[in-house]
């Protein structure tokens, strides 16, 4: 099957995302590549056409277990338009549990035929200098293997006589999805504000627009999602996480997870 272009489809607050999918791409050759950032939310309504020969690479970090939730509102405007997709997952070390189904049936809804799936590893969000999990990465050698998936996808596609001859790829999950997502807790960073000197760094990247700068800055917890962006972001260093039951996720995942997880592969050979 001819492809004209690949569209890297992507939730991506802290860029490890993007970052798989730009190696995918790059693996597979494409000369046409476009990038399609859903992160903020000013492309929550914008319709996102994919045409038959392109081939769309969608792409969200796991929380909690599933997709974040305005990352499904996002992509909701994304048209399949009975193309081939490949689905990726990026998470924080522990588990991506049902995340990586829910894409796939999400894709399926919007008009995709999903051809391949993978689950990578990226630096968790709450994770920090002092209290690592999975920093660092995706790494150098993640990275190879992004490029290898690409590769392998671009053999599949060749071989592609007619979508109607597609067989469904088949990944991890269970349906009823189990896990709760990231949302049960209503809590968010803070600002310190010795360190803070308003620049507006931290409103510019939330990707639910939750930060707001008035002479000073506050965050609306409820519908914070935890993705950190602002924390990593921050080039004075100012907000930080203080919640008691945070630093306690986040000590108990470094303490637990820090065993080196590889990225698995979905509906490829080798």
């Amino acid at each position: 099957m001819g492809i004209r272009r690949i569209k890297l489809i992507y939730f991506s607050p802290t860029g490890t995302t993007r970052k798989i999918l730009e190696g995918i791409a790059q693996g597979f050759g494409a000369a046409n590549v476009e990038q399609v950032d859903l992160t903020l939310p000013v492309r929550a309504r914008q319709p996102v056409p994919v045409l038959i020969d392109e081939l769309a690479i969608l792409g969200a970090p796991v929380y909690g277990g599933r997709l974040p939730v305005d990352a499904i509102k996002r992509f909701n405007q994304v048209q399949g338009e009975n193309g081939l997709a490949v689905l990726v997952v990026m998470y924080g070390n522990r588990e991506f549990d049902d995340a990586l189904l829910e894409l796939k049936n999400l894709a399926r809804e919007l008009g995709f035929h999903p051809i391949a799936g993978g689950a990578f590893i990226g630096e968790h969000s709450f994770a920090s200098a002092g209290i690592p999990v999975a920093n660092g990465r995706p790494d150098s050698l993640d990275m190879k293997k992004a490029e290898e998936f690409g590769r392998r996808i671009k053999a599949k596609v060749i071989a592609v006589q007619s979508t109607d001859t597609l067989i469904d790829v088949d990944v991890p999950g269970s349906y009823p999805y189990e896990a709760v997502g990231a949302r049960a807790m209503a809590v968010s960073p803070v600002t310190r504000q010795d360190a803070c000197r308003v620049c507006g760094t931290c409103a510019d990247v939330c990707p639910t627009a939750v930060i707001s700068i008035d002479g000073g800055v506050t965050t609306d917890a409820e519908h914070c999602i935890r993705c950190c962006a602002c924390i990593k972001s921050c080039p004075e260093e100012a907000r930080v996480m203080e919640n008691e039951t945070w630093k306690q996720i986040t000590t108990w995942l470094s303490e637990n997870c820090g065993s080196r997880m590889e990225p698995q592969l979905f509906g490829v050979d080798g």
